[in-house]
């Protein structure tokens, strides 16, 4: 067994995702303070320390799950997102319901479909948690995509947040390719190879067009960034500006952050991307001022003796 499946390995590059995606999240939050907007435009550092939201308590559970499982379980999944679950931390009010009424004893399968009059949600929230999943398949994208699809169904079962996420899990399976990260170009015609015909597929395509914009406020004027909070509004400019930075964390966060919308998510998405590809990121300095992670998440793998490298 070579080194890029062993399940150690598998924890270690998830870890070092969700890492990147807990400091975009954080920091990108703090840029919903209107006292801190002039910081943003001189890409400056907000005071303080930075706190993560529901982008991070969820992409925990999901690194939680695979490493006691080894896959996306569906029902675990359901139980550790409405067990862990903190209202504070910013979810929208559907899935704060939905994971009240689990946590209640109700099953996942009738209150995920019965959202929105039954369509289910096509928010980012399954985008927002899934680039740790997509870090830990890096030896198989494909079955990243397989996977993501199944994590998505506990609370996000419409067609777009469901390709939103498997669009995020692929574009961080590729970038942590045990080869080495590609280029923007083969990063998103990888992502989009794998993606089934949908309003993200086609935002996407997109994106791949507009890689020779230097602008990022021009393309998320095309590909939307995140301000309707809907997939298909969310994954393509996040992973636009993932694919243009895949080896500066943090030229990858200051533009995204920069354009607004769902900062915290853009960010969240593009950091777990970058950290999945970049050796060292996020920046130390970033790292120590964001939240730590919980101490329920796991550093190593039930049963095993040595530590994950990350």
């Amino acid at each position: 067994m070579t080194a890029a499946t062993e399940p150690e390995q598998r924890l270690g590059r998830a870890l070092a995702s969700l890492r990147g995606l807990s400091v975009g999240d954080a920091l990108g939050s703090q840029f919903f303070v209107p006292a801190n907007h002039p910081l943003l435009k001189r890409r400056e550092l907000p005071a303080g320390d930075w706190q993560w939201t529901d982008d991070t308590e969820m992409a925990c559970s999901v690194v939680t799950v695979l490493a006691a499982h080894q896959r996306a379980d569906q029902d675990a999944l359901a139980l550790s997102f409405a067990e862990r679950h903190d209202f504070d931390r910013g979810y929208g009010p559907a899935v704060n319901r939905l994971l009240r009424l689990v946590r209640e004893g109700g099953d996942w399968r009738e209150l995920a479909a019965a959202l929105f009059e039954g369509q289910g949600s096509w928010g980012n929230g399954a985008a927002m948690r899934i680039a740790p999943l997509g870090a830990w398949y890096a030896d198989d994208p494909e079955q990243a995509t397989h996977q993501a699809e199944i994590s998505a169904y506990p609370t996000h079962q419409h067609r777009e947040a469901v390709v939103g996420a498997m669009a995020v899990a692929a574009a961080a399976a590729l970038a942590a390719a045990p080869s080495g990260p590609p280029t923007a170009e083969e990063l998103l015609d990888g992502v989009i190879a794998l993606m089934p015909r949908s309003a993200v597929e086609a935002g996407l395509r997109r994106a791949r067009d507009m890689l020779d914009y230097g602008d990022p406020g021009t393309v998320a004027a095309v590909l939307g960034c995140g301000r309707r909070t809907s997939a298909h509004d969310t994954v393509p400019f996040a992973l636009w500006s993932a694919a243009q930075g895949l080896r500066d964390f943090e030229a990858t966060f200051w533009q995204t952050a920069q354009v607004g919308g769902d900062v915290d998510t853009t960010c969240a998405i593009a950091g777990g991307v970058v950290a999945a590809a970049a050796p060292g990121a996020p920046p130390a300095a970033w790292l120590e001022r964001t939240e730590p992670l919980p101490g329920w998440v796991p550093l190593r793998l039930p049963g095993s003796d040595g530590v994950p490298s990350t």
